[in-house]
């Protein structure tokens, strides 16, 4: 017994001092892509449209816009531009609070805003969440979770994940809901008190990601369930799901 309390000692505090201090990325993090629309010409043959998996890029009058909702983040886009016009930087901040608050046109971001104050007032400026996992490939679940341990430590945020729908404040939906998985969702929504919220967290859980279109899955949660939060990534990392939780619960001053 007293080995574990020794090496605890040895070890000190392990959890990082967000929000306090920007956290610290790993050298290949992506964050928020920067679109600079100045550069993008014609001559390049719409090379970054044609390499995106997902079809997140698309061309107007205006220029080039980006889907985040439907990023991988895998960077094609940017690696076949010849006039550099798209790169990714180290942004993290990536949630945003309405669907279309994630069409980017340039680098300027619209962040997901705090409930409002009534709600605050309900929740108490705390949050418990039920975990959906529809149909994902555990990669944003991964993440997720990750959130529970000693670095990120969800929970001194007063922000928990509980067992049943029946004890939550809402869901955290990950995977783009497949059919097989859409009554289970709808039965799990049904099952949460209300007020209540949906979280959208990757871009299965936001519009399908590299299933959109696909007759199994929904594109989403969008089209079954009303979403209060949407977190893009692929997954996205702890640190931008955390800041969407946060700033959610108006906890960034």
């Amino acid at each position: 017994m007293i080995k574990p309390l020794l090496e605890r000692l040895r070890q000190g505090r392990r959890t990082f001092p967000f929000p306090e201090a920007d956290p610290e990325l790993p050298e290949r993090f992506r964050g928020l892509p920067s679109l600079d629309t100045a550069r993008c010409g014609r001559d390049c043959g719409d090379a970054c449209l044609k390499a995106c998996p997902t079809g997140a890029l698309s061309r107007t009058e205006k220029g080039v816009t980006l889907d985040l909702g439907c990023c991988l983040f895998c960077a094609e886009c940017a690696a076949v531009c010849p006039n550099g016009a798209i790169r990714f930087t180290r942004e993290y901040r990536l949630a945003a609070s309405k669907r279309q608050d994630l069409l980017l046109k340039e680098d300027t971001l619209r962040l997901a805003s705090a409930l409002d104050r009534k709600a605050l007032k309900l929740f108490g400026h705390s949050l418990k969440l039920r975990q959906v996992s529809a149909g994902g490939c555990n990669a944003c679940e991964s993440d997720v979770n990750v959130l529970n341990t000693l670095v990120f430590d969800l929970g001194r945020f007063g922000i928990q994940f509980v067992a049943s729908p029946r004890h939550a404040d809402g869901l955290l939906v990950t995977g783009p809901v497949t059919e097989n998985m859409r009554l289970a969702l709808e039965k799990t929504w049904a099952a949460v008190p209300a007020p209540k919220l949906v979280i959208a967290v990757g871009a299965c859980a936001i519009s399908g990601g590299p299933y959109r279109g696909r007759p199994e899955t929904l594109d989403g949660v969008g089209p079954c369930l009303p979403v209060d939060l949407y977190v893009p990534g692929c997954p996205p990392h702890p640190w931008s799901i955390l800041d969407g939780l946060l700033r959610l619960l108006d906890r960034l001053g």
